[in-house]
């Protein structure tokens, strides 16, 4: 199963998004914008639940085509460099796989702060954005984000690590001179990131795809342009 992020069409879409976004943001000063109920916000926030309810199943991002990652940097060595356990590529898998599975616990933590993110978003020209490609709205809202989406996974990845002591993540730790749980954190929210937001442009793309999913019967009139 490919890595976060080894999506081409995941890819093209946000690159193509991200035209779509930054011309709603470079609108003239004084534009009046879209807030908090209209569709693009409805189209986010569902995106956004819909994404984090698969993330945060048992083995949610381990079995997702885009949001799987590799081993974050802070354990990428060669094998023949690595020391004790991680010069093992069956440990360095076991780590990989722990490492997903503790990214679910981050995305429980970080779901109400993107989900308050997309209800907040200023959409300046949104007939632009549900015109665009099939995740426009979710490449402004990571636009508007920045690292907010990182910065809200880690203090709840802290504590997960911290209570869990998970024996595969304390080898991988006592490798490894100077790093400690915190750095986990860190490594982990940023190796999740890219692949939590191609999670939601994807559930982004399905409901436009097939506007009914949405439940919603202006959103879905909205996205057929009625």
């Amino acid at each position: 199963m490919p890595a976060s992020g080894s999506n081409p069409l995941a890819r093209r879409d946000f690159l193509a998004g991200a035209v779509v976004a930054a011309g709603a943001l470079a609108l003239p000063a004084g534009a009046s914008g879209q807030v908090a109920d209209g569709p693009v916000q409805r189209l986010l926030v569902l995106s956004v639940q819909n994404a984090f309810a698969r993330l945060t199943m048992p083995d949610g991002f381990w079995n997702s085509r885009v949001a799987r990652f590799g081993l974050p940097v802070l354990f990428r060595k060669t094998s023949g460099a690595a020391p004790g356990p991680l010069g093992s590529d069956v440990f360095r898998e076991q780590l990989q796989h722990r490492l997903n599975n503790l990214a679910e616990s981050g995305a429980r933590g970080a779901a109400a702060t993107v989900v308050e993110a997309a209800r907040k978003l200023v959409v300046l020209d949104p007939a632009a954005v549900l015109r665009g490609p099939a995740s426009a709205a979710t490449t402004q809202l990571r636009l508007e984000m920045g690292s907010g989406l990182a910065n809200a996974m880690i203090p709840t990845l802290v504590q997960t690590l911290t209570a869990a002591q998970d024996p595969i993540v304390a080898q991988a730790v006592t490798a490894l001179v100077g790093v400690q749980l915190t750095d986990v954190a860190h490594a982990v929210a940023l190796a999740a990131d890219n692949g939590i937001w191609y999670e939601i442009g994807n559930a982004e793309a399905e409901i436009r795809t097939n506007p009914a999913l949405a439940n919603d019967p202006a959103l879905a009139a909205a996205l057929r342009g009625g």
